[in-house]
């Protein structure tokens, strides 16, 4: 028992290897007041029908927004409640909400009010009988912070350009095109000055600083957007003001930079350096062997116990769907099984579960397609498949990391101090059948080990002196685990 100490306390931490879901509020599902509420969606928004598809615009100059950032298809906090039960029959841990704040763009990455909610979207109240709601079962909520910019309609931003009050929230100069500093030059979204103290004190550090009072109405914690940013002392100081309103709260940040040392400021990051290697290596822009060597590095610079908390993201509403990205059906699969299986917390956007496709933005932002939702969804049925595995097999979840080396697969082990957790997971995503024999480095294995296939397909197995051949089809993937139980009444397990 005395091995699994460091085990059993990662499992205590919700964060570690939790499965998150995440939802952009105004496509996931609208209420059925929709009619009585079309007056929130007059010029220069648009509403949308729940069948069309989102295509991109053209930039309007009155509001300094493109025409498809206020497209809107009405989804809001309370159709997210009539459709909770979707959520958490699915067995995710986590609901993440994209932006819900007062602002006005449909994606509300350009806020006008932090400490309110968008009218299209409801009220403080509405989210906080979804924040109860998920309590109830056993799930966390976490929000989307943005808290390096926001929209030129906030009237922080419109008082401090006239020179009414707030000069420091911003970097105001003449040089810059538009007189202040703006996020990626985008015309509608002025940078915060987070080196300004008052600008520190709104968004985290005072009592009733944003970033606490969404923590003190129950939120389990933030997702950070663009908190590179933000820079690692901002973020480290944000986090620990954030521990003092609640000492288990999650920081995540959108970092898509090598996580090292982000993972000493935050809590986890979106493991965005995973998803190259992933997508790289099924577009045979790098080998089996490299891809190994890569994710040994990543996990052996990084704070581990911050990798588990990391999310192991393929598609969001920032890039193409997964389904975009590789049409290949058996490659998707793979790419999937490794977001699962590696060391993190799988991060699903909402509709990929049921298949649904769309290229960059905001082509990736469609309304869920419920018409998808059928016992007969092979994706769906997949995914379902995935999510079990990872809530049923605890070393996928807080277990260590062991690569194990090869030529032409992809192995690895996730192990706990319990030999009966152990899961071997070996890839396959060349054209071609390969068979290959690898060295095991767990000296718990016994020799001639009887093995459970967990997912996926392989020649039969023998473990000869830590030695196992490896035979799978082309494009395929198999995990599997030690049968520790006795055939009739011996075991070579019974004291390991």
């Amino acid at each position: 028992m005395s091995q699994d100490i460091k085990f059993i306390l990662r499992e205590k931490d919700w964060r570690n290897g939790a499965l998150v879901y995440q939802v952009l509020v105004d496509r996931f599902n609208p209420s059925n007041d929709l009619e009585l509420r079309k007056d929130l969606y007059q010029y220069p928004k648009k509403l949308r029908s729940w069948n069309e598809l989102p295509k991109p615009g053209k930039f309007l100059e009155d509001v300094r927004y493109w025409s498809h950032e206020l497209d809107y298809w009405g989804g809001n906090l309370k159709g997210l409640i009539e459709k909770l039960d979707y959520i958490i029959n699915l067995g995710v841990n986590v609901l993440y909400l994209n932006p819900i704040f007062e602002s006005l763009s449909n994606h509300k990455y350009d806020a006008s009010d932090y400490l309110e909610i968008s009218k299209e979207y409801g009220s403080k109240e509405d989210l906080k009988l979804l924040i109860d709601k998920i309590h109830e079962n056993q799930m966390k909520i976490m929000l989307d912070g943005v808290f390096n910019h926001v929209g030129v309609s906030n009237p922080l931003f419109q008082k401090a350009s006239k020179g009414e009050a707030y000069q420091d929230f911003f970097d105001f100069n003449e040089k810059y095109p538009y007189g202040v500093r703006l996020w990626a030059d985008a015309p509608s979204l002025p940078e915060l000055n987070l080196e300004s103290e008052n600008v520190k004190s709104y968004i985290y550090k005072a009592k009733d600083s944003v970033i606490r009072s969404y923590l003190n109405l129950g939120i389990d914690g933030w997702r950070l957007d663009v908190a590179f940013d933000l820079g690692f002392n901002i973020l480290k100081d944000l986090r620990d003001y954030a521990r003092n309103e609640k000492e288990d709260v999650m920081i995540v940040g959108e970092i898509w930079n090598y996580p090292k040392d982000w993972l000493k400021s935050i809590d986890g990051v979106m493991n965005f350096t995973f998803r190259q290697i992933i997508l790289s290596l099924l577009s045979q822009e790098i080998s089996t062997k490299k891809a190994i060597e890569m994710i040994s590095e990543v996990i052996g610079d990084s704070d581990y116990d911050g990798l588990l908390k990391s999310w192991n993201v393929l598609d969001n509403h920032d890039v193409p769907r997964l389904k975009n990205l590789i049409p290949d059906e058996a490659l998707q699969k793979i790419a999937q099984v490794l977001q699962f299986t590696l060391p993190g917390s799988p991060n699903l956007y909402y509709g990929t579960e049921l298949g649904m496709d769309g290229g960059g933005d905001p082509l990736n932002r469609a309304p869920m397609r419920w018409d998808l939702l059928n016992d007969e969804n092979e994706t769906f049925n997949w995914i379902k498949s995935l999510i079990n595995l990872h809530k049923s097999e605890r070393a996928l979840r807080v277990g260590d990391f062991i690569p194990i080396f090869a030529n032409d697969l992809l192995v690895f082990m996730r192990v706990t101090g319990r030999v009966e957790d152990t899961c071997i997971i070996a890839i396959n995503p060349s054209d071609k059948t390969m068979k290959e024999t690898v060295l095991l480095k767990d000296s718990r294995l016994m020799n001639y080990s009887r093995f459970k296939i967990l997912l996926g397909d392989v020649e039969p197995l023998s473990l000869r002196s830590g030695l196992i051949t490896l035979g799978l089809k082309a494009k395929s993937f198999v995990i599997f685990k030690p049968d520790i139980e006795p055939e009739k009444s011996y075991t070579p397990y019974k004291r390991v």
